[in-house]
């Protein structure tokens, strides 16, 4: 079969791979489409060093099982599924909390380098992994599923509700699964800071109000948006600059959750933390919940979604848009790959 493989910085190429076969307890999944993240183009760039020489990545996909392995029997052949990526150990105090993120022997589907993934013709994946989709869902939605489910999770994290005036840093695929998160959880206000006007668009598209936070005072533009200061503020691009607008910005005792992550080190200003009582959390994946709850979430078809996707490409197209992601080159703000070829309409023929 083929495969988009990284041979190293800045290349990645369509290669042979050997076709996969599910053993026991897995299933076969053709793919119809795979999402590039951001920390996938990182990745390519070698930015963010979890991506490694000769991995198959890709983990926001939507697919049709094709083959079943032995002792499978809660799935079928022909299903529309998209895949949990975090593969837990169901043993450890963790999982059986529910917290499946912190399992310590936790791997990850697009992550772990020794996983063939998405980004291929067809892949196996162990079947507690997979859920199943409504059979007449527009397939690319389903592709849409785990980084909505990482926004959701970012926005329970921070404790989102009624009470929340919300404002979200960055408005990417993350920045506007944050954004739809805290709508689903009936945040009073929403408003995103961005300084890219395409990516505004998106948001605003999406009901929330926007910021360009070069074009004054941040803290009065934040405050007009949202009838006050935030007690709750989603970084969505994880740097220490945005950080610092975070701190800057949120009301005495607000929540700020980091799940950007645009840097592997931060600086930040302790006194601001603790001398306002605000609390910062950390969010990465989400719980087997969280991600069947938005995978049930895009089944249903709430407005919005198709706003979410700007690019799609086939196989051939693909190393380039890799390529002009990771340089800055391209304005798409989710690009989806299709092996079968790029659709010719949003409407991706299953």
């Amino acid at each position: 079969m083929k495969a988009l493989v990284l041979n190293g910085d800045y290349d990645i190429s369509l290669q042979d791979r050997p076709e996969p076969e599910p053993a026991a307890g897995e299933v076969l999944v053709e793919v119809i489409a795979t999402g590039i993240c951001g920390s996938d183009f990182h990745g390519y760039s070698g930015e963010n060093g979890r991506r490694h020489p000769g991995q198959v990545m890709g983990h926001e996909t939507v697919g049709r099982i094709v083959a079943l392995g032995a002792a499978v029997d809660d799935h079928q052949i022909g299903e529309l599924v998209t895949v949990n990526p975090v593969l837990n150990c169901g043993d450890c105090d963790a999982c059986r909390a529910g917290q499946q993120a912190w399992c310590p022997n936790r791997s990850l589907f697009g992550v772990t380098p020794e996983i063939s993934a998405a980004f291929a013709e067809r892949f196996v994946i162990r079947a507690s992994n997979v859920i199943t989709l409504p059979a007449d869902l527009p397939p690319e939605l389903g592709a849409l599923v785990e980084p909505l489910a990482v926004g959701y999770h970012a926005a329970r994290r921070g404790g989102c509700g009624p009470q929340d005036r919300v404002l979200v840093i960055g408005g990417g695929p993350i920045g506007q699964a944050c954004v739809l998160a805290a709508h689903r959880l009936g945040a009073s206000r929403v408003a995103v800071s961005d300084p890219k006007d395409t990516r505004r668009a998106i948001c605003a598209r999406l009901g929330s109000e926007t910021i360009d936070p070069a074009a004054g005072e941040l803290t009065d533009a934040v405050e007009n948006a949202l009838g006050g200061r935030p007690n709750l503020v989603l970084d969505a691009v994880g740097v220490s600059a945005t950080v610092a607008d975070a701190l800057t910005v949120a009301g005495l005792g607000a929540r700020i959750v980091l799940v950007g992550m645009g840097s592997p080190q931060l600086e930040l200003s302790a006194y601001a933390v603790s001398t306002e009582e605000r609390t910062l959390f950390g969010s990465f994946t989400y719980t087997a919940e969280e991600f069947a709850a938005t995978a049930a979430w895009v089944g249903s078809r709430p407005a919005g979604l198709d706003a979410l996707i700007d690019g799609r490409v086939g196989w051939e197209d693909a190393p380039q848009s890799f390529d002009d992601l990771a340089r800055g080159a391209s304005a798409a703000s989710k690009i989806l790959v299709f092996p079968g070829g790029a659709p010719t309409s949003s409407a991706v023929r299953s």
